[in-house]
């Protein structure tokens, strides 16, 4: 049996004896296409989080019945975060099953049909149907490409790959407005909004039927020629042995173990919960740090400052979203450069900041009960500093981490149960974000937020550890000696007879 060692093929220690087989992120053009192509899932995403704030303006002004009730206009916001919650819970499953490409060409195939039905939806009903459609292929497609992508990068540039998804991602968002704002004065407004998405999705599916599937899941599906044919569009000939040696190692260990996986498994293994602990953490702390809710709330915080304009608020919302986009351009080159536990407590600290001079800014608006002034423009400091400081950090950080930190056999269910949990906490923080801040006030709002992002700090320090540039056998052995103790092998030939022993003596037995 081989085991993944220090200094030993397919490590990140063989990678700094021999710097010179380290891939760029612009290294392989084969590579970077398919993380583009696979990227389109993180673009529907964003697009779709973005545009409905748009279009509902205008289905009010087409549906009498949805502007006389707010129920019906958050059910039609909310109805695509249930639906990607379902998407993201099933698509685990579909990953593992069927294979990431297509578990994509599902997405882009269920997307596109909810695009159609919302374009041409004669009632709010339907349009709700639509909804609930295109929120099922953005939750399987935000499963689905963190790890096609994970799974077909080379480990050294595998974190500013996988960023790449949420640069799309922001990139939707951005797209969505500059939608927006291009069909506000087309007849069927609305209509035309809601329907382009489904244009990407058509692309995409076009496109994926020419890329391949991930050779991590073909290896471990018995199919190791397709595998390796793969591989070799990646790797030299002298790297592709190392990355099949790797590839073997795994699957020996894979073989340890039982070969159906259900979503009870994961809580029945002590390195796993804590594996899926430290990856729906940042999940959750990634919503409920407030990213919808100041991107939601920039609007009003411009309005703070003295500008009353809608065109105004319009147009903060592009420079609010080109931010963002900016700021993961940013995190893609520092998250293998520093690592995704010191960019995730950076972007945390300057988060708390960012939050500490918004509560104040309301507090004292509040106080002198006049709009404008330094309190106003502080406000806008305030929500400037956030969009730098999150998107770098946290905005890629979780989906990164997610993609690399569970064992191939529980990738695809672990990914999907920490995507529900990422979408469970957008749709808590989108539903009660008003009624606290009507009930508590805006300050103590974005005072609690900040309390929480205090929370997330001690959480990544303690939880969630360093896995810059490691494979993902390394990955592994990690969990395994925070359950187990340090029994893995690590460093020496004789722990690595012991340690081959022990599997050995768990395979007889």
């Amino acid at each position: 049996m081989t085991l993944t060692i220090p200094n030993a093929p397919g490590s990140s220690g063989y990678l700094d004896m021999f710097p010179e087989r380290r891939m760029s992120y612009f290294g392989n053009s084969y590579i970077l296409g398919l993380t583009v192509t696979a990227g389109i899932g993180g673009l529907l995403f964003g697009y779709d989080t973005g545009v409905i704030s748009g279009a509902l303006l205008y289905i009010k002004d087409d549906f009498e019945v949805v502007k006389q009730s707010s129920f019906l206009q958050e059910t039609i916001v909310s109805m695509a975060l249930v639906g990607a919650m379902i998407g993201a819970a099933a698509g685990g499953w579909i990953n593992d099953y069927y294979g990431r490409k297509k578990a994509t060409l599902f997405a882009d195939v269920v997307f596109a049909a909810g695009a159609i039905v919302m374009a041409a939806a004669p009632d709010p009903y339907v349009l709700i149907s639509g909804r609930l459609l295109v929120g099922l292929g953005v939750g399987v497609a935000s499963v689905t490409a963190p790890v096609y992508i994970a799974e077909a990068s080379p480990s050294e540039v595998r974190g500013g790959l996988v960023s790449t998804n949420v640069l799309m991602i922001t990139g939707g968002q951005f797209l969505s407005y500059l939608v927006n704002s291009a069909f506000t004065q087309v007849p069927g407004t609305w209509r035309w909004m809601l329907g382009v998405s489904g244009v990407p999705a058509v692309i995409q599916f076009i496109l994926m039927l020419f890329m391949p599937e991930s050779p991590r899941w073909l290896f471990m599906k018995n199919r190791k020629a397709e595998a390796i044919q793969v591989l070799a569009r990646t790797y030299d000939i002298s790297r592709l042995e190392d990355e099949i040696d790797h590839l073997s190692a795994a699957e020996e260990e894979e073989k340890q173990r039982k070969r159906t996986v259900g979503y009870l498994d994961v809580f029945r293994s002590k390195e796993l919960r804590l594996a899926f602990l430290a990856g729906a953490g940042l999940q959750a702390f990634q919503q409920f740090t407030g990213i919808n809710t100041v991107m939601y709330y920039s609007p009003t915080i411009v309005q703070m400052a003295g500008f009353h304009s809608n065109q105004l608020a319009l147009f903060l919302s592009l420079i609010v979203a080109a931010m963002n986009a900016a700021g993961t351009v940013v995190g893609i080159y520092f998250i293998d450069h520093c690592g995704r536990k010191k960019l995730a407590l950076s972007s945390l600290f300057g988060v708390i900041i960012s939050l500490l001079i918004l509560s104040v800014s309301f507090f004292k608006q509040s106080e002198t009960s006049s709009d404008g002034g330094l309190y106003g423009w502080l406000a806008v400091l305030g929500l400037a500093l956030y969009i730098a400081f999150f998107a770098p950090g946290m905005g890629p950080v979780p989906w990164t981490v997610n993609s690399e930190i569970y064992p191939q056999q529980y990738r695809g269910i672990c990914g999907g149960m920490s995507a529900t949990v990422n979408w469970i906490s957008n749709l808590i923080v989108a539903q009660t974000f008003l009624t606290i801040a009507e009930a508590a006030g805006t300050g103590m709002t974005f005072l609690i937020l900040a309390g929480i992002a205090v929370l997330a700090v001690i959480f990544v320090i303690v939880f969630v550890p360093e896995t810059q540039g490691l494979t993902f056998s390394e990955v592994e052995q990690i969990w395994k000696e925070r359950a187990y103790g340090n029994i893995s092998g690590w460093g020496s030939s004789s722990d690595s007879n012991n340690m081959e022993g022990l599997l050995e003596q768990g395979s007889q037995s």
